[in-house]
């Protein structure tokens, strides 16, 4: 299995894209949220990668792509990107899964931007109004004041804000790799900046939508999600014509570390029903 890293690059509008690739096999595409990055995919990237052509990508203002204060970060420029992107990967009907803020990228990108895939699963995520915990709603009334405050005081929110995203208590070294993204002159003020960039609109949007999507379509949600609540989940699958439903027992909205065993059993078991050829007459 390999060591997957993003060690592509791909440059859109001014934006640096970090990108990696692995393993062979039909293209697999998996889409963050925020404030996250590809770094919660990658451990399910590597092992599906022995069956399948697996791709890890940051959005514009995450992760280790740029960061540039000049730059929208917006649902709309987060789908306009991903699509180029996957233009620039020349990938046709890709399987696609998402998280957080990742699924209204990827429904925006198939539904307004015609990108076709071949399924969608969709974890957890930021697809429907309302959405956003009080801490976001927050920022997005503050976001100049909060970020400037002393390095030392940002730390410690962001450090917090992450923690409760799960439902269990994360390792030092986890919380460390999701905080580190957001600290320092350029992490600071892009963390501030992409929740403020936030707007419900395409949300909206994107649920009017909903009734025209007609590929498979799987919602699997944390039952102790405080974030964005299970009803929710069960509200975008309801709206989704044919789409399956899964409950996560003991997962909040960090279903990749509080329950990783249960999520990486979905994703094969989704992507090998996908590959699967339909059962003929007995």
């Amino acid at each position: 299995m390999p060591d997957m890293d993003l060690d592509g690059t791909f440059s859109w509008e001014g934006r640096r894209i970090a990108w990696g690739r692995a393993g062979s096999g039909p293209a697999v595409v998996f889409c963050h949220g925020t404030p996250w990055s590809s770094w919660l995919w990658r451990p399910f990237a590597e092992a599906l990668s022995t069956e399948f052509t697996v791709y890890l990508w940051d959005m514009p203002g995450y992760g280790r792509s740029s960061k540039d204060a000049g730059h929208t970060v917006d649902f709309e420029a987060q789908a306009a990107a991903f699509t180029a992107l996957l233009d620039h990967w020349g990938l046709d009907r890709p399987h696609v899964v998402a998280h957080d803020y990742g699924g209204a990228v990827s429904l925006r990108a198939h539904l307004v931007h015609g990108v076709a895939y071949a399924s969608l699963l969709l974890t957890d995520v930021v697809a429907i109004p309302p959405a956003g915990s009080p801490f976001f709603r927050l920022v997005q009334q503050h976001p100049d004041v909060l970020s400037r405050v002393p390095p030392y005081i940002h730390e410690a929110l962001v450090r917090a804000y992450i923690a409760d995203a799960s439902h269990r208590e994360l390792r030092e070294d986890d919380l460390a790799a999701l905080v580190t993204p957001w600290l320092g002159e350029e992490g600071q003020p892009a963390f501030y900046r992409q929740i403020a960039a936030y707007d419900e609109r395409y949300l909206v949007e994107n649920e009017a939508l909903l009734g025209r999507i007609d590929i498979p379509v799987n919602v699997v949600w944390g039952v102790e999600d405080t974030w964005i609540p299970i009803t929710t989940g069960e509200r975008l699958a309801a709206a989704i014509p044919g789409a399956g439903f899964t409950r996560v027992e003991g997962a909040g909205h960090l279903i990749q570390l509080d329950t990783p065993v249960v999520l990486a059993t979905a994703l094969r078991t989704w992507l090998a029903a996908r590959l699967s050829p339909p059962a003929g007459p007995a």
